[in-house]
């Protein structure tokens, strides 16, 4: 990875940066930065949530500070987005996708989140 296209805790510093160079790399990079998420959502509390955050655009590089709950709340949301775009890429490639049915992935795979 290269590190001036990257800063720990602030992602990628271009749109087009390429972080890793190989499936293996990007996983244990995953890996390592979804559990960073779960251990940092696993600290708030209910006044850190009705607090505050900063934060500096990719796009816009100016700082917005908006509410924390409403922030993760796009945090959380913004990956269907995504999703969306590589489901649609697969089947203009006319590839298989996996279901991005959210129902049943919570009945399934995502089970042990549900309760």
């Amino acid at each position: 990875m290269d590190e001036a296209v990257y800063e720990r805790g602030r992602g990628a510093v271009a749109a087009d940066a390429i972080l890793h160079e190989d499936l293996n790399g990007l996983t244990a990079a995953r890996v390592a930065e979804d559990e960073r998420i779960i251990a940092w959502i696993d600290s708030l509390d209910e006044e850190r949530l009705a607090g505050h955050f900063t934060y500096s655009p990719l796009t816009n590089p100016v700082e917005v500070t908006e509410r924390l709950a409403r922030t993760l709340a796009h945090f959380f949301n913004h990956q269907t987005h995504h999703r969306g775009q590589a489901h649609a890429t697969l089947t203009a490639l006319k590839h298989p996708s996996l279901t991005l049915d959210l129902v049943s992935f919570l009945r399934t795979e995502g089970k042990k989140w549900a309760d």
